[in-house]
């Protein structure tokens, strides 16, 4: 693609914002860490093997001096495309490395043995454990002043407060994995590293209205699920602080509000009117992070599909699942297709709306625990978005709640952990629910793997599918069903979490590393596929790790293979 067709995209995607609900904050306008001839020169050119990799580097100088010193190397070769070799050299000169943005920072609050260690009573997985409680010290990220002070000169946004990052590429702060972050934290009593990363969050909502996928200018535009307000509620659970939580209480309801007004849709079903929320992001330009893979993705089509298929795969990495054929929308069908018929802002997920249903309940609390009179705003809601996610996701004779298709107005059935998310949320308004969602579970077929539930049951080499398994969805599988009242799903609940945990444990003895997603074949090993390779570190699998150890620590075992529950 020429640069004036990629400017003319440019104003495109600008004049969308006319039409978004609520106050959207603009893309991100750098012309060198978002748009214009220095990314594209520099990404096409394929000068490193991760597209993030530029885009993470810091200027030596002002953007305008470097943007002088492009133009004036670029006007020396036909076409202004400058030789890789000498773009090497302009970038070797006007860029730092990755990482200057950080100074080197252990959290004050680490100790050794935190409590719940007592509690597990196998001693190689306890073992395990303090190791697992040992790598947030080096998960552990400040920002340096400089960013505050020169943020001209950086892709990273500055937030105050130090934090745990992911690990590997993901060398900045993350919005969803924080939930699991933190929840392993605040077990391994490290309350005020905890507290410090969700003022961060805190930040980014008064700052831009909303929480971005991550600390990058480049995802300015876009979100991750919205877990803050239940980083807030397992903060408070650990410390009944209400001063915090009666603080943080307004910034939570400001980003409730953008959902609403910006990622939720009027749907009429049978007769009644519906609002259901889906991700949708309306930027019609590649990702910066990864752009020459969206660049060839989009080769060969109308300059109107290649926006909205960038627009999707945006979409797609707002959910979370980037990417997977949950999100593919072929000849109307769901699940048929390649990355290049993803349409993630054309599903209703189920997931995020248990979510937010969750969300709702839990603002009505906090309303309630400070002892006002807005809990009933939020009880409402959560009615509404109840009989909603019952009337449009819900199938009783399958027993499972199903993403919503707006093109074809009709459910998708095939499996993903997310069809049991409001069993996680408690979103569901009769018992047998429950019972059905085990059933549904049982005869699935994604119990038949040794290492955990794939994230779908399609091999479609993205990441999001089989046979890679997700922390969190494994957490949230577990966690919803533990909290049925029936032996059958408890004992299904710890089933899963043996499973998970011996995983975790087999992938560590064999390369002493946490990863950030698993094969659910073989004897523990890492998971693949996608856009890069899989990163090591990892902190929400630590987070769920510990939170599973916690749970469970009487009865796991480290020894002799879990049962494997077969329909």
């Amino acid at each position: 693609m020429n640069m004036s067709n990629l400017k003319a995209l440019c104003f495109l995607s600008l004049a969308l914002f006319a039409s978004v609900k609520g106050d959207v904050p603009p893309p991100c306008d750098s012309e060198i860490y978002c748009t214009g001839p220095i990314l594209h020169q520099v990404q096409e050119a394929k000068l490193f093997d991760d597209d993030k990799h530029f885009v993470d580097m810091k200027l030596r100088s002002a953007p305008d001096d470097v943007l002088s010193a492009f133009r004036n190397l670029s006007s020396k070769f036909p076409n202004t495309t400058i030789p890789p070799v000498k773009l090497e050299e302009f970038l070797n000169t006007s860029f730092d490395q990755p990482g200057t943005e950080f100074e080197s920072w252990a959290p004050p609050d680490w100790h050794e043995k935190p409590n719940f260690l007592s509690g597990i009573a196998d001693d190689k997985l306890r073992e395990w454990a303090e190791k697992i409680h040992g790598l947030w010290k080096s998960l552990g990220r400040k920002i340096h002043s400089d960013v505050k002070d020169h943020p001209e000169l950086y892709s990273q946004i500055y937030t105050p407060h130090p934090v745990v990052v992911p690990g590997g590429r993901f060398r900045e702060l993350y919005y969803w994995d924080s939930y699991w972050v933190i929840n392993g934290l605040l077990l391994s009593e490290m309350t005020d590293t905890a507290h410090g990363m969700i003022q961060n969050f805190l930040y980014l909502v008064n700052r831009y209205g909303f929480v971005p996928n991550g600390g990058r200018i480049y995802y300015e535009r876009r979100s991750q699920p919205p877990f803050l307000t239940l980083m807030v509620e397992s903060y408070y659970q650990a410390t009944k602080d209400k001063e915090f939580l009666r603080a943080a209480l307004p910034v939570l309801e400001v980003e409730y509000q953008f959902w609403m007004e910006n990622r939720s849709v009027d749907l009429e079903l049978n007769g009644k009117q519906h609002v259901l929320n889906r991700y949708y992001v309306e930027v019609g330009l590649p990702r910066p992070e990864s752009y020459l893979d969206d660049l060839e993705l989009a080769e060969g089509l109308t300059d109107g599909k290649k926006e909205q298929l960038w627009m999707d795969l945006k979409t797609g990495a707002e959910s979370g699942w980037d990417f997977t054929s949950r999100w593919y929308i072929a000849d109307g069908s769901d699940n048929s297709g390649t990355l290049r018929d993803t349409r993630t802002s054309q599903i209703l997920p189920a997931d995020l709306n248990a979510l937010l249903c969750r969300n709702e309940k839990t603002l009505a609390s906090f309303h309630r625990l400070l002892g006002d009179d807005s809990a009933a705003v939020y009880d409402q809601a959560a009615a509404r978005r109840l009989e909603a996610i019952e009337s449009v996701l819900w199938d009783a004779e399958r027993g499972a709640w199903f993403d919503y298709n707006l093109m074809t107005r009709s459910k998708n059935f095939e499996f993903y952990p997310s069809n049991l998310g409001p069993i996680w949320a408690q979103c569901y308004s009769q018992p047998e629910m429950g019972e059905k969602a085990v059933q549904y579970l049982k005869g699935s077929g994604a119990l038949q793997f040794p290492n955990g539930v794939p994230t779908s049951l399609k091999e479609s080499g993205q990441q999001w599918d089989y046979p890679n398994a997700w922390p969190p969805l494994q957490h949230m599988l577990i966690d919803g069903f533990s909290k049925l009242p029936s032996e059958d799903a408890k004992k299904l609940a710890f089933d899963l979490a043996q499973r998970w945990i011996k995983t975790n444990w087999l992938a560590y003895i064999k390369y002493e590393a946490m990863f950030e997603k698993y094969d659910v074949n073989g004897d523990g090993k890492p998971g693949g596929g996608g856009e890069y390779e899989v990163q090591l570190g990892f902190g929400w699998t630590n987070g769920v790790a510990l939170q599973l150890l916690d749970q469970y620590g009487a009865t796991l075992t480290s020894g002799g293979r879990p049962r494997i529950m077969l329909e």
